[in-house]
């Protein structure tokens, strides 16, 4: 018999607006605590120099944390011109100055080429693993760090305000694996300067806004254990852009036990053409509903519905 989990059984998802100065997985550890929770995990890391939206699963939303991570994220970002830093944002020591600070034009000129599908390399300090290590422990040990350009997405670039020459406001909407601080280094080296992030805040990941959100010290006022509860949102919430499909409940038990579901009935015709126009569009994961809970995350195979996922809630 396996070992008992501590803690409570809780499932769902929690929006937290991570503070500065700690990390992610700092974050998650103290709402974890809050919640008494069995089994917490984060959808996307933020850097402890960063604020903004940290989807938080808890049990069997655990499950569905890939598919959170893998939605357009929306960023804000203070561009900072005229200073190189080693990490790419203000906790890195200045390797490089320049006097020159683009005009407003150049920096709407400029930010059309850094949107589509680009090439981006990674910064230094990152998580990345070469040979088996983190790129920033091999940074921080002043040990040359190389590091491959990566193919990204960038949907939107725009700037929302110019406060000073030495700084710009700026707002991007991008896929999985993009890098703000990259990003900003890269711009500022196209208008023939340096330039490094000095305030990044995430206001999106996913179905995931700011007005979902809560701050770390407004949960900790909280204090009922139903109240923390009432915070949570569904499980189904990650899955907002993935096409479901309705199951009866002999349909769901057989999902649940590790069986297939069969769709080559005349009478599952609609539920059919449904899900294979989805995956001419590039789906290839389905969520499964039960009177509108989620069972399962599923994929079409010769007709046939299978388990990928199954929770159990």
């Amino acid at each position: 018999m396996g070992r008992k989990r501590k803690g409570d059984p809780v499932h769902g998802w929690l929006v937290l607006d991570k503070p500065l100065e700690i990390t992610s997985t700092q974050a998650v550890s103290v709402v974890k605590r809050l919640y008494n929770a069995q089994k917490a995990g984060h959808g996307g890391t933020l850097d402890p120099l960063a604020t903004g939206i940290l989807p938080i699963a808890f049990g069997e939303a655990t499950k569905t944390v890939s598919f959170a991570m893998d939605g357009q994220k929306t960023y804000r970002f203070t561009l900072r011109f005229g200073e190189a830093r080693s990490t790419d944002d203000l906790e890195g020591d200045i390797l490089e100055t320049s006097a020159v600070r683009p005009d407003p034009d150049a920096l709407m000129a400029c930010l059309p080429r850094f949107m589509g599908d680009i090439l981006q390399t990674p910064p230094a300090y990152s998580a990345i693993k070469v040979n088996g290590k983190r790129a920033y422990d091999l940074a921080r040990a002043d040990q040359a760090v190389d590091l491959a350009p990566r193919q990204i997405r960038i949907d939107d670039l725009k700037v929302i305000a110019r406060p000073s020459p030495e700084e710009a406001l700026l707002e991007c909407v991008c896929g999985k694996g993009t890098y703000i601080r990259s990003l900003a280094r890269d711009i500022a080296r196209a208008l023939g300067t340096v330039g490094h992030v000095s305030m990044l805040r995430r206001i999106k990941v996913g179905s995931f806004e700011e007005k979902h959100a809560i701050s770390l010290e407004d949960l900790k006022t909280v204090g009922h254990s139903a109240d923390l509860l009432d915070r949570l949102l569904p499980l189904e919430t990650a899955l907002d852009d993935i096409p479901a499909v309705a199951l009866s409940e002999a349909e769901a038990a057989r999902l649940k036990s590790g069986q297939f579901v069969s769709l080559m009935r005349q009478s599952d015709s609609h539920r059919a053409r449904s899900l294979i126009e989805a995956r001419r569009q590039g789906h290839h994961i389905f969520s499964a509903l039960c009177q509108g809970k989620l069972v399962a995350l599923t994929h079409l195979e010769a007709g046939q519905l299978k388990p990928v996922r199954v929770l159990n809630h």
